[in-house]
């Protein structure tokens, strides 16, 4: 196929536009980066402001696979079944009520942060695996469809396509941080929102679209069967749930000024992402009352299974003027990168601050680690490159680690945010065994997984109809909880010597029906979030103190512990603060009702 000219001219000032916003950004906070060091790059400073916040935290959930995958949905199963659109706007939602103001409020500087605070580095940096999987697997996923997409269109190399994307997205991110991701996550926005939109009306009025046919019930909106309603449910759980524990959100939320503010965000990035899916929802539901046969002039002959993949870059090949086309090969190549960077970045910042610093080299500089950010941000681009590359299954895995964030990570940030006075090692490390366990012997056909054990319902053909994703969740959730009361039961009544205390838990002598304290410091008082805007900032001398906040979630909270160095558990080390009683909380309680 001849490459179309045209169109790969207007891609290349698309991208040569990006670049240039990308490298303006970073330059115009140079200054910054090297007063603020790591925050200022991973973090931006904490100085986000609301407009920009809420486009970008927008853009990143637009992403390829957002654009491409909902088209996709509405074309191959109907409007009914096409629930990430609506399960990610509703999963901001939630996480901005219940985590985006605690976790602003501690000041931490990536998500990781409070498992390693709690559990020790080594610990709570086994919860980076899933978490890194869940990143590059998503980058190369949308990496793959960008590349699919400019190889139908534009008749281009998929490689080449592939790794020119990720190399710009990759080298405005390297130039300055999150304000060059956030920045061109504006412009990225724009082209989504004004490229799709332009689409639409071209692709209804052309004459192989039988619009008529929009009208004969149950062409459009899909069929929910009796049988599949376990699994309808358990996908949007999967969705709205499993959404929440990404660095990609949280690093926008730890780079807003106040926690209000992260919470507006949230709010209003939510609704946006709902907005923002109607354009390729009614372009799939367009294809499916369109003439294939006579749109392609009998060249391809489209069906359900082969072009579900393909049905957006098949209708704007077909179905639109070349001119509209080019537009809108720009939104799709603008919603691959609004993602692919923050991705890049989002992983790039776990390794060097949660595993490279935190477990390897705790007496690293602040240059030091951005060294090290870099090297992680080049070697992320080019694993998620080769992924998208080499793997086949690429949407497979990507489902796969979907799960596993939902079953491994959501209970962990749960426990350690509102049960954190209660948690330990011991409950951590059964609750990532046993969820991985459940989850495992499930089986995922996408990967060719099989079914090592049946679950109700369990059909041959079908599959797994059970939602067992959700019971794995819960009992990763639940053998946290008892595992980890038993645990302190243990050592608190003496039933083992404190030498058997291999995590070093209780290392030190506990009363019964108090809080083990590792020091005691005076009293202070609480303040509230009005009175405080930036709660506490660590660094990585040997004692950090915080402020005191009050979370303003129905309770007082104690003051935010000291951090300080031990060899046991590696750079963080809580030291518990007397002096204020635990009132009941009752967000914890709706959300876990909500369960």
């Amino acid at each position: 196929m001849a490459i179309n000219v045209p169109g790969l001219l207007s891609v290349v000032i698309f991208y040569f536009l990006i670049l240039v916003v990308g490298i303006w950004a970073g330059w115009k906070n140079r200054g910054k980066g090297s007063q603020g060091g790591t925050e200022q790059i991973m973090l931006a400073g904490r100085d986000m402001g609301t407009f920009v916040g809420v486009l970008t935290m927008t853009a990143t959930w637009v992403g390829g696979g957002y654009v491409i995958g909902s088209t996709e949905g509405a074309f191959t199963s109907g409007v009914v079944w096409c629930q990430a659109p609506f399960g990610y706007g509703i999963s901001l939602i939630v996480a901005g009520l219940f985590f985006a103001n605690p976790m602003r409020s501690a000041g931490y500087h990536t998500m990781l942060d409070p498992f390693q605070e709690k559990y020790g580095a080594k610990i709570g940096g086994i919860l980076f695996l899933p978490a890194l999987c869940g990143e590059i697997l998503w980058s190369s996923a949308i990496l793959s469809a960008l590349g699919s997409t400019l190889s139908v269109i534009l008749g281009l190399d998929n490689t080449i396509s592939v790794v020119v994307s990720a190399a710009v997205a990759m080298l405005y991110t390297l130039f300055g941080g999150l304000h060059s991701v956030a920045y061109t996550d504006v412009v990225q926005l724009f082209c989504i929102a004004i490229g799709l939109t332009i689409c639409v009306p071209f692709a209804w009025n052309h004459k192989a679209v039988d619009t008529k046919a929009l009208t004969v019930p149950g062409t459009w909106e899909g069929v929910i069967e009796i049988y599949n309603v376990g699994v309808y449910i358990e996908n949007y759980l999967l969705i709205v749930i499993g959404g929440i524990p990404w660095q990609v959100y949280f690093q926008r939320v730890l780079a807003c000024r106040t926690p209000k503010q992260a919470q507006t965000i949230s709010y209003l990035a939510g609704f946006g992402a709902i907005l923002l899916a109607a354009p390729p929802i009614c372009l799939g539901v367009i294809a499916r009352v369109t003439d294939w046969n006579a749109a392609t002039h009998g060249t391809i002959n489209v069906t359900v299974e082969e072009h579900g993949r393909m049905i957006l870059p098949l209708m704007l090949q077909f179905l639109t003027p070349p001119w509209v086309s080019f537009i809108g090969l720009g939104a799709i190549s603008a919603a691959v990168m609004s993602s692919a960077d923050s991705s890049i970045l989002s992983s790039s910042t776990m390794f060097a601050r949660n595993i490279y610093q935190a477990i390897f080299f705790t007496d690293a500089s602040e240059r030091h680690v951005l060294r090290v950010m870099w090297v992680a941000i080049v070697v992320v681009a080019a694993l998620a490159s080769l992924m998208a590359l080499t793997v086949n299954s690429i949407y497979g895995l990507f489902v796969l680690s979907s799960d596993l964030v939902y079953v491994l990570l959501f209970p962990q940030l749960l426990l350690v945010l509102y049960w954190n006075e209660h948690c330990n090692s011991y409950g951590c490390l059964a609750s990532i065994s046993s969820g991985f366990l459940f989850r495992f012997l499930g089986g995922e056909p996408l990967i060719g997984l099989p079914a090592f054990l049946a679950y109700p319902f369990y059909d041959p053909i079908l599959g797994q109809l059970f939602p067992f994703r959700t019971m794995s969740m819960i009992i990763s959730l639940m053998s946290h909880v008892i595992v980890s009361i038993i645990a302190r039961w243990i050592f608190v009544n003496n039933l083992l010597p404190a030498k058997w205390d291999l995590l070093r838990c209780f290392n030190q002598p506990i009363i019964p029906g108090t809080v083990p304290a590792l020091a005691i410091r005076p009293t202070v008082p609480v303040s509230t979030i009005s009175q405080s805007s930036d709660l506490r900032k660590k660094s990585h001398d040997d004692s950090v103190s915080g402020q005191c906040s009050s979370l303003d979630m129905g309770r007082l909270y104690i003051p935010r512990p000291k951090l300080r160095r031990n060899s046991g558990h590696g750079i963080y080390r809580r030291e518990i603060v007397p002096g204020y009683s635990q009132g009941r909380t009752t967000k914890p309680l709706i959300f876990l009702s909500l369960l």
